[in-house]
This record gives structure tokens, sequence and C-alpha cells, in this order.
């Protein structure tokens, strides 16, 4: 027996059409860095997305499934593209612009993008690319910049350059949208690549939908069109977290920060523009909060922050609660969970110490996200809070395979992919029976020292904590004894000086004795990731190659 329901596509056209007409006052205001801040609203944002469509089609060619870039900065304009590309049944392709240039043309042209949306201020690093990237026929270019810098350009390898305004400028502000099947693509995103070629995780129009769905219920986000937040997690991260789409639906006024990314500009906006919700992962918020101790600025409006990406010291946590009066509210995900996997609030009636212990968790599962923790042995661990395995997830927004290429058949490597069908995160940690996450390392960076396990996150989280402590990463390194011990990586606080036997003795009143680190070593700053996640392999090859200054404790 079928139910009597509408049988009626989920796609970001709904999004797009929703947000411009029953949100249209709500606004997107984008930072300019000196004079007022640009500011539009959703009915301007969806005519201008309209006009862009046709500009697309009409103009440049382009059709259903054909790959649109965007090389661009948390801005109006890209939320545009946001809206109108996967709407006319082409696929939004968000270039992470922090990639290493080898990685950025190699995926371009896996991906096939035949125009690219680029902002004028990133054209002096798109344009020495542009001999290599076989299948660009357009570049779109975004705001001032210097267009100069595409005259090095081989005439047999350069696109036809266009000017965003004047392109979209006189264009129809109606577009009889197509119809969609809720299963093609609207979006893909390539993972960071850390190991091997990035891998391309492509959306569907449901996943999109029913991920900001997720974003805007309570126990995630949260938000209504009362709030306005601000998403300083990139646009090209895994959809800017879902936050763009989930706000047009919603009405969720957006503060977009642009190329602005430092704290003392980050602190301006907020006191400026006040933004009641904000979403970044924890190393800007480590910057803001030097900058707010060293010149503070009124940040009340903030009643919550999202933070993802990497794990977040308890001892940031704590500090933006007490000093700031700002909620830090933990979450995890990856590209291929779109990718709001958990979020970390108590459960009702949590207070003190309790509700502490719930809030440096990663959180707890939403309905469309089903996990499983996987043993050594390959058996299924119980939900205790101690049985330790990889996780692994499997849902409708969660990916099932990898982008081949253009043309050729989806990806399912055995080391991502289980073989029935779920995602294997990579991460290892234990599930509490109320569904509650916490990551104790990523199976790649678990320090196995004579046949036990030490969590190189819960190390960090613990050596964050010293008052001298800015940052602080543990890697593995060969141990002839033991086969492997950590090595403690610090950046200090301005001012303070190295001392490894008060920081040691200040661990071991914290962790098991054998799992405190015999070797210790100052660095200016940690080494991360184009997401900013730390980059453990830097680390091990630096101390491999000799070229770390480490101590030794007896």
């Amino acid at each position: 027996m079928l139910s009597t329901m509408q049988d009626v596509p989920l796609t970001v056209t709904r999004i797009l059409v929703h947000g411009s007409l029953v949100h249209g006052k709500s606004t997107v205001t984008t930072w300019t860095g000196d004079g007022a801040p640009q500011r539009r609203t959703f009915r301007e944002i969806g005519v201008r997305a309209i006009q862009l469509a046709h500009a697309l089609g009409d103009e440049l060619g382009i059709g259903r499934g054909d790959r649109v870039a965007t090389l661009m900065w948390n801005n109006a304009e890209h939320m545009e593209a946001y809206l109108a590309i996967p709407s006319m049944g082409a696929v939004l392709h968000t270039l992470n612009l922090r990639l290493p240039a080898d990685q950025l043309t190699w995926i371009v042209n896996h991906a096939a993008d035949r125009v690219v949306l680029v902002n004028g201020t990133l054209l002096p690093l798109l344009a020495p690319l542009l001999p290599q990237l076989r299948s660009v026929e357009h570049l779109v270019v975004v705001g001032p910049g210097d267009t100069s810098l595409l005259d090095a350009v081989p005439a047999g390898n350069r696109p036809q350059v266009h000017a965003y305004e004047e392109l979209i400028a006189g264009r129809p502000t109606r577009y009889d949208w197509p119809e969609l099947d809720e299963l093609e693509a609207a979006a893909m995103c390539y993972t960071s690549g850390t190991t091997g070629d990035p891998k391309g995780v492509v959306y569907s129009h449901r996943s999109v939908y029913l991920h900001s769905l997720q974003v805007n219920a309570a126990e995630s986000m949260g938000l209504t069109s009362h709030d306005t937040s601000l998403p300083v997690v990139p646009m090209f991260h895994v959809n800017a977290w879902g936050i763009p789409h989930a706000a047009f639906m919603s009405g969720i006024n957006l503060l977009m920060p642009d190329r602005f990314l430092q704290p003392a500009p980050l602190a301006e906006m907020i006191e400026s523009e006040r933004p009641t919700h904000a979403a970044a992962v924890p190393t800007i918020w480590q910057g803001l909060l030097a900058e707010l101790t060293a010149k503070p600025r009124d940040v009340t409006s903030l009643k919550q922050v999202t933070i993802g990406g990497s794990a977040c010291p308890p001892s940031l946590m704590k500090a933006f609660d007490e000093q700031l009066g700002v909620r830090l509210v933990q979450a995890w995900g990856m590209t291929e969970t779109s990718p709001l996997g958990t979020v970390a609030h108590p459960p009702a009636g949590a207070e003190g110490e309790e509700e502490w212990d719930y809030r440096i968790t990663q959180g707890r599962f939403p309905a469309s996200v089903e996990a499983r923790l996987i043993g050594p042995d390959g058996s299924v661990m119980p939900w205790d809070g101690r049985s330790a395995g990889e996780l692994e997830v499997r849902g409708p927004w969660i990916a099932a395979a990898y982008f081949g290429g253009a043309g050729e058949e989806p990806l399912r490597p055995e080391d991502k992919f289980s073989p029935d069908g779920w995602l294997r995160t990579g991460d290892v940690g234990v599930i509490s029976d109320d569904g509650y996450l916490t990551l104790t390392d990523r199976a790649k960076d678990v320090i196995k020292s004579g046949g036990e396990w030490i969590s190189s996150v819960d190390l960090e989280n613990h050596i964050m904590a010293h008052p001298d402590v800015a940052e602080a990463a543990v890697v593995a390194v060969p141990d002839e004894r033991w086969g492997e011990r950590p090595l403690a990586t610090v950046v200090l606080r301005e001012g303070a000086t190295a001392d490894y036997a008060a920081l040691r003795t200040f661990l071991e009143a914290r962790v098991a004795h054998w799992q405190v680190p015999e070797r210790w070593a100052v660095v200016q700053a940690v080494p991360k990731t184009s997401v900013g996640k730390f980059d453990k392999k830097v680390i091990r090859r630096s101390y491999a190659d000799g070229e770390l200054d480490v101590t030794q404790l007896p």
C-alpha cells in the first residue's frame, strides 16, 4: 500500500524560491574592510541568482550536469552562485583556495569544470594555473582585481574572461527552473587530499535539502530568522557546513567575512554587526580569544558558536565561557558527511561537571546519521562509553562513493567503504549508551606503545590546558623499546619559556604515567592543513629528517 502524499522533489530550487519569497527581507551582509558593509536582501539575492543562471546558460552555454567552479571568499556573490548553479541543473563545485597549486589543478581537471567564478583578489592564485586547466572555457571575475595578470597566459590557454556584474546586468529576472530529480548532483567538494589524490564527494539535491533541515533543527544549530550567523568556515569547506543553504531555507541573516579572516577584523565585525551565531575551526577562536584578551571588544551578541573541523580543547571552551560569556558548541563531521554528523548539546538535566562531560564530547547523532563502531577484529562494539572502535556511519547525506571523473564510474575504495556500504570515517572513539560520540584519535594517529593505545588528542587537550601553552600537537615516533612513543610539540604563549619538566609534571596529574611523553619540542606554529586541522604528517616528517630541536627527558 502506498501513501496518499504528493511526490515533490527535494531540491535546492525549492530553497531558492522559498527564501526569496517567504524570507525576502532577511539580509546577507558582506564585510568590506573599509567603509560600510555591502547589504543585500534575500529577495535581491534571489533575483541576482536568476540573472546569474540566465548568464551561465544563455551566454556561456552551461547545461544540465555541467560543473561550474567557484574560487571565492564568503560573500553575497558566492551565495548567489550557491543558489543559481544547482537550481539550473548544473553542479556547484567549490574550490579550496588553500590547497597547493598542483592539487588545485588536478581537482579542476578531474571535475572537468567548464566555468570558474573567481574573486578578483584571487586572480594571482588562479592565473598561473590556467595553462594547465584543460576544461575551463570561461572565467568570471567577481569584484575588483588585476586582470592584467591574465595577459601572461598564452592565448591558446586563456579562457574567455567576463566581469560578473557586466555578465548578469540586464538579464531577465524570471527563470523557468527545470524539473530536477532530487537525486541529481547539486554540488561537489573534494577532500583535502592528505594522502593520495583528493577525492570528490558529490552532494545530491535531496541530501542538501535534508541536511539543511537538520542544520536548522533545535538539536543542531537551531537558528531562526531572528538570528544572524557569521560563517567564518569557508564556503569552499563542505559548503560552509551547510549554513548558506540552511539560512536561505529558514531566513537566517548572514554576515559574510569575505577575505577578512584575521582576529582583529573578526572582532570588529562581531562588535559592529552583532551576530548571534558563528562557526569556525578551533584555531580561529584561539586567535580571536588572544585578540580580545589584548584588546577587549563587545562580543556579547554571540549566543552560540559552532566549532568543528578538529577537536576543540576544553580549555578553550572554558575560556570563552568564563571570560567572554560565549558558548562554544562542539560538532563533528567530514566532507563525506555533508558535514553534519554530531552536535554536542548536553541532555536535559545535565548540570555542572556532568554538563561539561557532555560538552567536551563530539556530540550526539541526529536521527538521519546511523553509527556503529568496528573493533580491531571486525566486530561491532557496544555503546557503553568504554569499548573503542573505528566509527562507521550511513545516512541520507552520507557519501556512498567518490566521484570517479567525467564519464567514469564512482569509486568505492575498500579502505573508505565497508562491504555493506557504510562510510569508514578513519576516526577511533567510543559512544555512550545515550548516543554521544567521543573521538580518541584518527586511526592513523593512534600511538601504539607497548601493545597499548595512547590517544594523541587526549594528550593535546591536556597540554593545551597549561597556561603557558597556546597549541600542542602530539605524534607517534619510533621507539626501540616500546615500538612507538608520543612526541609533544608545543607552541608557547608570548612571554612564556619552555620548561619541559613542568609540562611533564602538569600532564602526570591528568593521565597515566606511562602515557606521558619523554620527547618534547617547541615550535613556532603547528603546521595545518588547508582546512585548519593539525597536519601531523609534516611533524612526523620533520622529526624523521632531524629538523626538530627535541629534548628527551629521563
